[in-house]
């Protein structure tokens, strides 16, 4: 199976008791990562950021028809690098209510942060508008701390930065600095789910 079937046969299998936007964000992040283990020959658990147990609970409880596909592995979770256990940290420091699906998502962001594509793309979403509503929708503090929409992966490794005592760039403001479009500009790009259902390769 390719990502677009994973895709389509867990939103097919969906509880109608979720929200349908939450479940979107669960199977693109699920089908991207799915054909990364899958091209890899690793589990899909190091591809989300969860223990075994975690994604098959969160397939269970989003997919409950649909959780067989995904079949993950009973293996160990990878040991974090700092800059995944920060970006989670901080995630989970600002969720919206502290849900479970929350805990899970702040796990499973801070994995596909170490992608090296724009965060969106990496979290097998349309556009970056889809990541800005995930992020007002279950970090909505954070993301009002976002206020000039700072490029999301910029702006989660400039907190963490702040918050351990030193600075990722020493202009004294954003429009004096160089590198502004870096932080700031368009994210334009394929998202890389449609670039999958057009047949052709991934890019690595």
């Amino acid at each position: 199976m390719g990502a677009p079937d994973i895709y389509a046969r867990l939103m097919a299998g969906a509880d109608g008791g979720h929200d349908a936007f939450d479940r979107h964000v669960v199977a693109s992040i699920l089908s991207l990562a799915w054909v990364e283990a899958a091209r890899d020959g690793s589990p899909l658990p190091a591809w989300v950021g969860l223990a075994p147990s975690a994604l098959e609970g969160m397939v269970a409880g989003l997919f409950p028809a649909a959780s067989a596909i995904l079949e993950p592995a009973s293996v160990p979770l990878a040991v974090l690098g700092d800059d995944e256990a920060a970006v989670r940290d901080l995630l989970w420091m600002y969720a919206s209510e502290g849900s479970p699906l929350q805990r899970d998502l702040s796990a499973m962001i801070a994995r596909r942060c170490t992608r090296p594509n724009h965060l969106w793309q990496d979290l097998g979403l349309r556009d970056r508008g889809e990541l800005s509503r995930l992020m007002r929708r279950h970090f909505k503090p954070l993301a009002e701390r976002n206020s000039q929409d700072m490029k999301w992966k910029k702006f989660l490794y400039r907190m963490i930065c702040r918050s351990e005592g030193f600075s990722l760039c020493s202009a004294p403001v954003c429009s004096d600095c160089d590198d502004f479009d870096i932080c700031f500009g368009a994210e334009d790009g394929e998202a890389i789910l449609a670039h999958i259902r057009s047949g052709r390769s991934l890019a690595v």
